[in-house]
């Protein structure tokens, strides 16, 4: 029952969220009747991927806005064991991407892998409204652990691949493609906010299974959006060779079998880190084999793609911070003024959409006038922004004393720069990742760079657990310490990367990207006539 008054308080937020999706529905609409090929300068079926992506995230974000208080709150973790299962759980959604991009790539295709991934998400988001009556000795606490497991596996076969099919919708030397990533990442955030925002504000003031439900029924509106408009992608996404109907139910089944095996890493979370290592020894040898059988410019890209994914880890681990450690500060030692401490988590996602737009178009522009920075430039300038993300908040909260209470403006600015730090990585990064890796290793190279992602975010639990000290409950002073020591790293990180990028840069041949394709293509059709695969020379 909600308690009286309770209605009236929120009902202004209600009404906003109604006609904001109001507003979205009503564009997704019109373009999905629009009968050219292209709306607003990019094909059609970009817009169909931002809005199933948009509720996709709206779900995820939602949740994951929440996930450390309902930890800590209701399943009554302590500190660190809370931050160390959200950082195992986030961990496992970015390790998972590269199996789902190898099946993709090899099997059935990555339309077939979104949808099977957005059913398993859908049920992994439901199973979150079953909250039980809380402690860990509640026996519903294992429905949560299996929900999250459902939500694990269905990212590993959604997230990856529908980021590779934005780029299918382009050719490798269309200008156009940073700024699509970057409206397609504008779609994640749009989803983000209106998910941190709506889910946050359920669940911490009505009740857990309030928001967690309307999660899960976001995430029912993205398969709905992505099976409306399959027509949009112009065959794109499809399985590279028939698939026997049997083989294709095998995989789906083991997808299935998966959750158990995710339902039990999730208990016994020191497994993850030696997996962790395993698999990413395992994908570095797997990727390097596959790189010296190619010929030399696509080799020296793949070098370029290695370098670039290599430093996922440092910008990630502390970016991450967002939901746990940053999530607990805001909660506890920030100045508030009564707004629910999850609805900060909506901050970034609304810089990112207000932002997005500056910079797609600033890419778009210094391309066309050939100075766009290259990829490894924008990789350095994002882990300098993220250290000075860092070192604004610890200097800005010592200024005014470690015991009084942060002014929230110091965590405006915090978002606000690591916004622009994560603008200049993430969607460039998907788009280098695309764009550079050989068309036989798409999916599986945007795995890995989701895998270093995992790693990053199981370092960000490590670092938030610092917070604490050995463990203990995180401390303000902790926080300050052990941020202001990474923020230093990162800016060091970064300045070393701009040193280094002429270099990387080279590698990335991109003045004759077009014309290995034209070549490939006409390789292409001689191999198959005679049995062989042209960019590895394989019979």
């Amino acid at each position: 029952m909600k308690p009286m008054g309770l209605w009236a308080e929120g009902d202004w937020i209600a009404a906003i969220a109604v006609v904001v999706l109001g507003i979205f529905l009503a564009m997704g609409a019109k373009i999905a009747i629009q009968r050219e090929p292209e709306f607003a300068g990019h094909p059609k079926g970009l817009y169909m991927l931002f809005f199933a992506e948009m509720w996709e995230r709206f779900s995820f974000y939602g949740m994951r806005g929440i996930l450390v208080f309902y930890l800590t709150k209701h399943w009554l973790f302590g500190d660190g064991d809370g931050q160390g299962i959200y950082a195992s759980y986030l961990a496992l959604v970015y390790i998972t991407p590269v199996l789902g991009g190898y099946l993709a790539d090899r099997y059935i295709g990555q339309r077939k892998a979104v949808l099977f991934g957005g059913i398993l998400l859908a049920i992994g988001h439901t199973l979150m409204a079953f909250e039980g009556v809380g402690g860990q000795d509640d026996p519903t606490i294992n429905i949560f652990w299996g929900a999250l497991a459902f939500i694990v596996v269905g990212s590993g076969f959604l997230k990856a691949n529908i980021s590779v099919m934005v780029g299918q919708l382009y050719k490798l030397t269309d200008v156009r493609r940073d700024g699509a990533y970057t409206i397609f990442y504008m779609g994640i955030n749009v989803g983000a906010a209106l998910g941190g925002i709506m889910v946050g504000y359920l669940g911490e003031t009505i009740g857990w299974s309030y928001g967690f439900g309307l999660a899960g029924f976001g995430m029912l509106l993205g398969l709905v959006v992505f099976v409306l408009g399959k027509s949009s992608l112009n065959g794109g996404g499809e399985a590279p060779a028939p698939l026997a109907r049997s083989k294709e139910i095998t995989l789906y089944a083991v997808g299935v079998a998966s959750v158990a095996v995710i339902w039990l890493l999730l208990q016994y979370r020191d497994v993850i880190q030696t997996l962790l290592i395993v698999c990413g020894v395992s994908l570095l040898g797997y990727v390097l084999y596959e790189s010296f059988k190619l010929q030399r410019e696509a080799k020296h890209r793949m070098f370029a793609i290695l370098f670039l994914i290599s430093l996922n880890p440092i910008f990630w681990s502390l970016f991450e911070q967002a939901g746990g450690s940053m999530n607990l500060f805001t909660d506890r030692y920030v100045d508030r003024a009564g707004i629910p401490a999850s609805l900060f988590q909506s901050i970034n996602p609304i810089y990112i959409i207000l932002l997005a737009p500056l910079f797609a178009g600033l890419w778009q522009w210094l391309g066309l006038k050939g100075k766009d920075p290259s990829a490894p430039v924008k990789f350095g300038l994002a882990l300098g922004l993220m250290g000075l993300a860092n070192l604004t908040l610890v200097w800005g909260g010592e200024a005014v004393g470690v015991s009084a209470m942060t002014p929230v403006i110091f965590v405006l600015l915090y978002y606000g720069i690591a916004t622009m730090a994560e603008l200049c990585l993430s969607p460039v990064g998907l788009s280098a990742m695309n764009r550079l890796a050989p068309k036989f290793l798409a999916s599986l190279i945007m795995g890995a760079w989701f895998y270093m992602t995992a790693v990053g975010n199981f370092l960000a639990g490590k670092i938030g657990e610092a917070t604490g000290g050995h463990g203990g409950e995180m401390t303000k002073q902790g926080l300050f310490d052990v941020y202001e020591l990474f923020g230093f790293i990162s800016v060091g990180a970064g300045v070393l990367v701009l040193v280094l990028s002429p270099i990387v840069r080279r590698w990335m041949h991109l003045d004759t990207l077009e014309d290995e394709k034209l070549e490939g293509a006409a390789e292409m059709g001689e191999a198959q006539a005679a049995g062989t695969h042209p960019a590895t020379n394989r019979n």
